[in-house]
């Protein structure tokens, strides 16, 4: 096998014309040059050098070879200086997607935080919800997803979910961002709108604006532990268009206290909900990915967004 190692010193040797100057050249000394010379007409199988006295003369083999050296080293080259870039955060590639309650509140700030650290790392943002979100990451789609789950009442039966609040992601890594609790969304005028904290069963009656599937069969899940099946009018996986419909006084909702972050919610007050429910929010993504210095760097900003 010819060695990038062995290229070099056959080129040392063409360029200087002797084994005593190409090794003054590298910095080795004269019999390292020769050793490696033997090793290199080995690998090729046929002699590369004429030794005549004290030169050199490239045999034909050997000049073909000292021709494609010079772009084989310097490919090599650039290669060795990208990855150093990429092992220094100088430079690098990180492709996250998230749910878009994330994207308008945890992304931004960990975004600007990462940029500011280090420019040359470029991050590209896709939404999506879970599961896609994390099928996308095993497909080799992305390089982190920022993902959801609800406790055990996203396990029932039914549901689609699984039956264990860890069996989705067992063979990825999890980076714990926050608990997410989720709260009512009633229209100004509703009956309960000045209530501090509402039964879920209080809201039996009234008409239900559900929001993304994964959220939708958590609701569908809460309303019927408290013994109810919920009439949902209308289901949007747009959090503003939820809070417009609650706000037009055409039903109830219940959302993420993230996703209200971003929403101006006209018309509509919040209510807490008993019993609590909360969302646990994570950043995911595969073993070997998460030894890459720029998807590492992406976790710990995401992170340090959340605790803020």
């Amino acid at each position: 096998m010819i060695e990038a190692r062995h290229l070099r010193v056959l080129r040392a040797v063409a360029t200087t014309g002797s084994f005593s100057a190409a090794a003054r050249a590298l910095g080795c000394t004269q019999p390292a040059v020769s050793q490696q010379m033997k090793a290199l007409e080995s690998s090729a199988g046929t002699p590369l050098l004429i030794r005549t006295g004290r030169e050199m003369r490239l045999t034909q083999a050997g000049e073909a070879l000292v021709r494609h050296a010079t772009g084989i080293l310097a490919g090599l080259t650039a290669a060795e200086e990208e990855v150093a870039a990429i092992a220094g955060l100088r430079a690098g590639r990180v492709r996250l997607v998230s749910f878009p309650s994330g994207s308008s509140t945890l992304v931004p700030t960990a975004l600007a935080a990462l940029r500011a650290a280090h420019p040359g790392t470029r991050v590209s943002l896709v939404d999506a919800e879970p599961p896609r979100s994390v099928e996308m990451l095993r497909e080799g789609d992305c390089d982190v997803a920022l993902a959801f789950r609800y406790g055990d009442r996203g396990g029932a039966a039914g549901t689609g979910e699984p039956a264990g609040p860890d069996a989705e992601w067992d063979d990825l890594v999890v980076r714990p961002l926050l608990s997410d609790r989720l709260v009512g969304l009633v229209p100004e005028g509703h009956r309960l709108a000045g209530a501090g904290t509402v039964a879920i069963g209080d809201l039996a009656d009234d008409p239900w604006i559900a929001g993304c599937p994964r959220c939708r069969r958590q609701l569908v899940d809460v309303c019927e532990s408290a013994g109810f099946a919920p009439r949902i009018d209308f289901a949007t996986d747009d959090y503003p268009a939820v809070a417009g419909l609650v706000g037009a006084g055409l039903g109830v909702a219940v959302l993420p206290e993230l996703a209200l972050e971003s929403v101006r919610a006209r018309g509509a007050v919040t209510v807490a909900l008993a019993p609590r429910v909360e969302r646990e929010i994570v950043a995911l993504t595969l073993p070997d990915l998460s030894q890459v210095p720029a998807v590492a760097a992406t976790l710990d900003q995401l992170t340090l967004a959340a605790a803020r």
